[in-house]
């Protein structure tokens, strides 16, 4: 049996970056099994994500961090290296709407999503049943405008109790707080309707009904405390017509943010997305 790892990072761009890693990785008798990598000329950043396997039972993990490092400082990397094999462990939060939801406990079931979610929390305690039914264990930590920072210490007190490595937020019906946010940079992952700004609010289908969209969309995307525009992963249309009525876009609408949160946890889970400002490289 192999060992499997991946490799993520971005520096400065200069000659000798991917010698420098590719001789790495030979010097370890690994083998390269997917390369990609971006010049964003603009920036003069080099983005890189290299799996690579290896039989040698000595080459852990660990060794290969501490031989890495002196690499990445020379060449000034901000980098992760990881083992592939262990799935990132995942808290789902949701309110009362079950389609993203549904969607992940489907595809985590039937081996279609790289991670392992451990956990679900709820404002509410509508969707326990079927969490339960796919044993899963549920929180319910009701949220009031004056139990807020209780409900999020909490929420943070089990993100800490079961290692948690990403929250999805899968239609979760609470605003964070600015400190939550930047307590979960670059581990959190939000879903809404690409309607946004254009029709924010109560019942956005419903006004863009009223404006004959002809398409629907969905984004996902890091949370940040500026709400709703965090570094985008994907993003996912539907086109629609004039026979289109609100419970239709409803319909639709759902359908895309199934597919395109679905596609941003997997691909974030298989360490393909890279955060630069308030951008990602993301290697699909």
């Amino acid at each position: 049996m192999k060992n499997e790892f991946v490799l993520t990072l971005s520096c400065p761009e200069r000659p000798g970056i991917l010698h420098a890693v590719t001789s790495f990785l030979l010097g370890h008798g690994c083998d390269i099994t997917e390369h990609q990598q971006f010049d964003d000329a603009d920036n003069g950043i080099v983005f890189l994500r290299t799996s690579f396997a290896t039989p040698d039972s000595e080459v852990t993990l660990d060794r290969l961090r501490d031989t890495f490092a002196p690499v990445a400082t020379e060449f000034g990397m901000e980098w992760q290296l990881r083992n592939a094999a262990l799935k990132p462990r995942v808290l789902v939060m949701v309110s009362k709407f079950d389609h993203c939801l549904a969607d992940l406990l489907y595809r985590w079931r039937s081996n279609a999503l790289d991670a392992e979610i451990v956990l679900v929390a709820s404002n509410h305690p509508d969707l326990e049943p079927l969490v339960a039914a796919e044993g899963v264990p549920f929180e319910h930590i009701p949220v009031t405008a004056d139990t807020k920072p209780q409900a999020e210490a909490q929420l943070l007190a089990l993100v800490e109790e079961h290692h948690i490595d990403l929250v999805v937020l899968a239609r979760y019906m609470q605003v964070l707080s600015d400190d939550l946010c930047k307590r979960l940079e670059g581990r959190a992952i939000n879903i809404h309707h690409s309607f946004l700004p254009s029709f924010a609010g109560a019942k956005p289908y419903h006004q863009a009904h009223r404006r004959g969209v002809k398409l629907v969309g969905a984004t996902a995307h890091y949370v940040t405390a500026d709400l709703d525009e965090g570094p985008i992963i994907e993003q996912e249309i539907i086109r629609v017509d004039h026979r289109a009525g609100p419970d239709q876009l409803v319909t639709v609408g759902r359908d895309a943010e199934r597919l395109a949160l679905a596609r941003a946890v997997n691909w974030h889970c298989q360490g393909r997305v890279l955060i630069h400002g308030n951008r990602t490289v993301v290697f699909s």
